[in-house]
This record gives C-alpha cells, sequence and structure tokens, in this order.
C-alpha cells in the first residue's frame, strides 16, 4: 500500500485547505496510509516511511515560507546527507496573494521548492497542462491557490483550485504506487 505524506506550512489556512483537498484526493483513490501533518511537527520518520511526499507552502516575502524552510533544513537535510529518501516520489503546492493570476511569487516559490525535492533525489511530479481546471489552479510545477487580493486581503480558496489540487495529490500517488517498489537511483552510491 502506497504511504503519503502531505506537509505544510499555513497562517491563515489557505495552505492547509490545499493540503486537506489534496488528502481527500489520495484517499478517493483508496490509499487511507496518508498523513497530513504540519511542517513543524513532522518528522524524519515520517519521510522514511512515506512512498509520495507532497510539501506546500504559502508565499512569504515571493519565496518559501520561514518555518518550511526550517524544516527543509533540519529535519530533510538530515535525510538528505544519509540519502534516506532518494528514489521516492514527489510534488508541491503553494498559495499566495497579491498582483498576478497566481499571487505574486508563486512561480518561484514552487521552483524553490521543486529544487529541494530534486535535490534530495526524489522522483518529481510536475502538473501537466491536461489537468482539468489546470488553467485556474495549476502551473507545470503543481496546484497553487490565490489566498489574498491584490490589497493582501485574505479571500476563500476556489473551489477549481482545491480541485487541481486533489488531482496533482492523485497523480503524484499514482506516481509512486508505481515507482515505490523499484526505488531508483538506490544503486547510486558512491564507493
Amino acid at each position: 500500500m502506497t504511504k503519503t505524506l502531505i506537509t505544510y506550512c499555513s497562517h491563515n489556512g489557505s495552505t492547509r485547505r490545499m493540503a486537506e483537498a489534496m488528502l481527500v484526493g489520495v484517499k478517493e483513490l483508496g490509499f487511507d496510509q496518508a498523513k497530513l501533518i504540519e511542517c513543524d511537527k513532522v518528522m524524519a520518520q515520517d519521510f522514511i516511511d512515506a512512498d509520495a511526499i507532497i510539501i506546500g507552502t504559502p508565499v512569504k516575502m515571493g519565496g518559501i515560507d520561514h518555518k518550511l524552510k526550517a524544516m527543509i533544513d533540519t529535519v530533510m537535510a538530515s535525510l538528505w546527507i544519509e540519502d534516506e529518501i532518494v528514489g521516492k516520489v514527489a510534488g508541491c503546492f503553494a498559495t499566495g496573494g497579491g498582483f498576478g493570476k497566481a499571487g505574486a511569487g508563486v512561480e518561484v516559490t514552487m521552483i524553490s521548492l521543486a529544487n529541494v525535492l530534486l535535490e534530495m533525489g526524489l522522483v518529481y511530479v510536475p502538473l501537466p497542462k491536461n489537468t482539468v481546471g489546470f488553467d485556474k489552479g495549476g502551473l507545470q510545477w503543481g496546484a497553487y491557490a490565490l489566498s489574498a487580493n491584490e490589497n493582501m486581503c485574505p479571500k476563500e480558496i476556489s473551489v477549481d483550485s482545491l480541485n487541481v489540487a486533489k488531482t496533482h495529490a492523485q497523480n503524484i500517488v499514482r506516481v509512486a504506487s508505481c515507482v515505490s517498489q523499484y526505488r531508483p537511483f538506490m544503486n547510486n552510491r558512491i564507493a
């Protein structure tokens, strides 16, 4: 059974709502071994136990939120040193507000998250443009939601964005269910 870890940071609840939609999507596929854990509570073992890893953040000053970055620099860095999660499957999502269709900084933030996941040696799952609702909640790097208007006043996440998040999580878990038995890249160890 494919195990999924969805970890995130949320301040006003928007990123949490996206994470919860992803959890629903995973469970709709029948994969009930899924965990939803805030980034400041996630442990190294949660990553080790997971076949699929999904990470989400709100955009803060055009980048990854500091709480999520702290998790990356502490929990994930130790896993990187030991090659503990190489070959697992991963994807990301983000919420942002301000100017632009996706909110200022969403693209750069997801590229930054993707870079972290790739650095970890994970198999990264993009969000293809043929995804239903892609034009309302997707970029090639993953699902996103506009969480504030141009004046940075919080707004409700759209149903379209939540549906894209569900689909993105389902894609990630489907890939993980195919790949997890093989754990690619594990025979690349330096002698």
